[in-house]
């Protein structure tokens, strides 16, 4: 809903809409396009992007824009102001170097996930990941994670807003299967993702507590799919994923 308050920028609220219709799906848009994502006339796009162009936060050709390197500078300094990520960062190296695996923290922002932390081992995906990134959220282990520790209504009202379109042959994407999927994870405290995301790739999540007990964030590592099963993977990381979340208990705020 529209806030009508004096205190409201419209014009600010217009240029963030633009800014969030860029995506890895379009990278460059028109000046059309850029309407028609966001609802706004084709005027007020317009100048949104040229405003971006002119203050170095997009290029453009004469016809498409894209968004700059300097952009991030947005996202990276809110990343940078939350303590959590600091905080989970030397716990993450201590695992990674442990289980020979890449380990990663996110928390959940609408229909995605938002990793906040990762310490890399070896490359198991055909993107790379680092802190900022984003994958949906249903079809991750550590988005099922987060979206178990939802209320159940609120975790359903999530899954329908999203993008439930296949990644893989193995993706779940019929809403009521995904919801009987994160009632297991509520049930056994943890979330295995096989090939979902991406064929090849496995991956293992639990949830993060703060000393109150309410889960803030999520903590997975991933691994390739070999033929060993996911009950070998839990077998074998969730002990040392749990040893890090009952550590990281006692300090998270």
């Amino acid at each position: 809903m529209v806030n009508k308050s004096t205190d409201f920028i419209a014009s600010l609220a217009k240029g963030l809409q633009v800014i969030e219709c860029f995506s890895a799906d379009h990278p460059r848009l028109s000046i059309s396009e850029a309407a028609e994502s966001t609802g706004l006339d084709r005027a007020t796009a317009r100048r949104c992007l040229l405003t971006l162009h002119r203050l170095g936060y997009a290029d453009y050709d004469g016809k498409f824009f894209q968004l700059t390197p300097r952009v991030m500078r947005l996202g990276m300094g809110a990343l940078a102001a939350l303590p959590l990520p600091h905080i989970v960062q030397p716990w993450l190296d201590q695992l990674s170097d442990q289980i020979g695996q890449s380990t990663s923290v996110s928390i959940l922002d609408e229909t995605e996930i938002v990793y906040l932390a990762r310490a890399a081992q070896r490359r198991v995906m055909s993107i790379g990941l680092m802190p900022g990134s984003r994958l949906p959220a249903h079809c991750t282990s550590m988005g099922r994670i987060l979206l178990a520790a939802l209320p159940e209504e609120e975790a359903r009202a999530v899954i329908e807003r999203s993008d439930l379109s296949p990644r893989t042959p193995r993706s779940l994407s019929d809403p009521e299967e995904i919801m009987t999927r994160l009632a297991q994870v509520r049930a056994e405290g943890y979330a295995v993702i096989d090939q979902e995301i991406e064929l090849g790739l496995r991956s293992l999540a639990i949830p993060l507590y703060n000393s109150a007990g309410r889960v803030v964030a999520a903590l997975n590592t991933g691994f390739a799919a070999t033929q060993d099963g996911p009950e070998t993977v839990v077998a074998e990381f969730l002990p040392p994923l749990l040893k890090v979340q009952a550590g990281l208990r006692r300090v998270l705020p």
